[in-house]
């Protein structure tokens, strides 16, 4: 093996290492990560919420046994991934050692070692931007159309993970019209790969336009209970704390297209980077969809602070890569569950300091808002799955659920494999199993739910109990109550269809 083969696969299994260590046993899964996870027992090619691809790796992971271990393992899988194009994107630029460790270092220690703590679309959709940027850069240096092709590939499965890919491209255009490459808008290759991309996102196209666009209602959503609580001055600071340990390397790359001859012929990327964080933040998106634009920019630092670190400066190699390593030691504090959520709400000021207590509804709260959604999850199972022992009609008897965390995770922990957790929100409200008359239910509600005595419930069973509440006391879930209801006394179906139409059943 060559010396840059022996450093990359040290980075590989370092990543993979710290992955072991860097979520404490008090946690359960996150709350998307059930979603994510009944995907794969219904297949489709989109879903209300997200495109198909994370459902493929759903699929695979319950042909592995749908163990903890696979749900993590993917999400690391893709970042490494992603360290492995920056690597090879470096090597592209001609970068000699010095260029591939800063650069494998700073990718490591950054903002995607939480990302890719969580299975969700995310590490994936990172690992889609800078592929495509990869193609772009290398077929800037060589001027082959195969390039094109590729990057047409790319940008069709980054598409089918998460529709942030397209922002890529919003910013991707007009710089190129900015620049001297313009002229690419007269290859016609150009359109081949196009027509490409569009046969591979065919399929969910026409699955949205045959469910009535969801991705247009999602994205309402999003605005009104999410976006609205983003700043663009709180999207801006998160920018720079993602890549905080190298964010000299990011600056030293934006120089680089002015400064370093050999890189201005690659200028383009700094006025995609341009255009496309000025439209996040105009639109006030989430801070961590721009996570895509920055691992293409240590390729082009890493190389050209290699360049300037020579001679007297051969001392700064040394010090940025202990720099970029060492202030990971205190991010890995706050940025990871690797504490107890008590030891946590104990000494909150630096999670505080770094806003990582504000959750989405712009509220304080005693531990971050990813962390709690980590939480009662196990709880919860067990207490639905000890009434429903209980219950001797199971065949007939439904877990309905007031949103997606709940059910998927009933589905995950349930000893009951065929138990069917549903929801009317997010993607249950298709799933509901409904072919067998329903006369039991557990009900699973919020706990700002308004109807604490079940008075709506009341005329249509027998019996209607209070039994449970999650009382993990950081848990967003925390009171969510588990009542019963036996003995239907009206047509149960009935009513679920008429409300599964009009997407209510509260």
């Amino acid at each position: 093996m060559t010396k840059k083969t022996l450093l990359l696969c040290f980075f590989i299994l370092l990543k993979f290492g710290l992955h072991t260590i860097l979520i404490a046993p008090e946690y359960d899964l996150h709350r998307d990560e059930y979603l994510h996870l009944d995907q794969g027992k219904h297949l489709a090619w989109g879903y209300l919420s997200v495109p198909p691809f994370t459902s493929w790796n759903s699929y695979l992971i319950l042909l592995f046994g749908n163990a903890e271990f696979w749900v993590k393992f993917f999400p690391v899988l893709y970042g490494v991934l992603t360290m492995v194009v920056v690597w090879r994107a470096i090597e592209a630029l001609e970068g000699n050692l010095f260029a591939l460790i800063l650069g494998a270092s700073a990718i490591t220690f950054s903002v995607l070692l939480r990302i890719n703590l969580l299975y969700q679309p995310n590490s994936v959709d990172i690992l889609g931007w800078t592929l495509l940027y990869f193609c772009v850069l290398k077929y800037i240096k060589t001027k082959q159309d195969q390039w094109l092709y590729i990057a047409a590939v790319v940008f069709g499965f980054a598409f089918l993970n998460k529709y942030n890919i397209v922002f890529l491209l919003a910013g991707l255009a007009p710089a190129l019209l900015l620049t001297e490459h313009r002229k690419l808008f007269l290859n016609r290759k150009l359109f081949a790969a196009f027509l490409i991309g569009i046969l591979i996102i065919l399929p969910n196209l026409i699955w949205q336009y045959q469910n009535n666009f969801p991705v247009v209602h999602h994205m309402k959503l999003l605005s009104k209970t999410q976006l609205v609580n983003v700043s663009r001055v709180g999207f801006l600071r998160e920018q720079l704390i993602y890549f905080l340990g190298s964010v000299f390397v990011i600056l030293a790359a934006f120089v680089s297209f002015f400064v370093y001859q050999p890189f201005k012929k690659y200028r383009i990327f700094f006025w995609s980077f341009v255009f496309t964080l000025s439209l996040f933040t105009y639109m006030k998106a989430k801070g961590y969809y721009a996570i895509g634009l920055y691992p293409v920019f240590i390729s082009f630092g890493s190389v050209y602070l290699e360049s300037v670190f020579t001679k007297k400066l051969l001392w700064l190699r040394v010090v940025s890569v202990v720099f970029v390593w060492i202030l990971f030691i205190p991010l890995h504090r706050v940025a990871f569950p690797v504490k107890s959520p008590d030891a946590i709400a104990l000494n909150s000021k630096a999670y505080k300091d770094f806003g990582l207590l504000r959750w989405e509804d712009g509220q304080e709260h005693d531990i971050p808002q990813d962390f709690a959604d980590m939480l009662g999850w196990k709880e919860l199972a067990g207490k639905v799955d000890a009434e429903y022992a209980k219950i001797e009609d199971k065949k007939h008897t439904l877990i309905l659920c007031d949103n997606y965390g709940q059910a998927g995770a009933i589905n995950y922990y349930s000893k009951y494999k065929n138990i069917q957790a549903v929801t009317m929100n997010a993607d249950y409200i298709n799933w509901f199993p409904i072919e067998e008359e329903i006369k039991n239910v557990i009900l699973v509600q919020n706990a700002d739910d308004d109807d604490k005595e079940r008075k709506k419930e009341q005329p249509l069973f027998h019996e209607v109990r209070l039994r449970g509440k999650i009382e993990n006391p950081y848990a967003r879930e925390k009171g969510t109550s588990i009542y019963v209801l036996l003995g239907a006394r009206v047509s149960i179906n009935k009513i679920l269809k008429s409300d599964m139409e009009e997407n209510r059943w509260k």
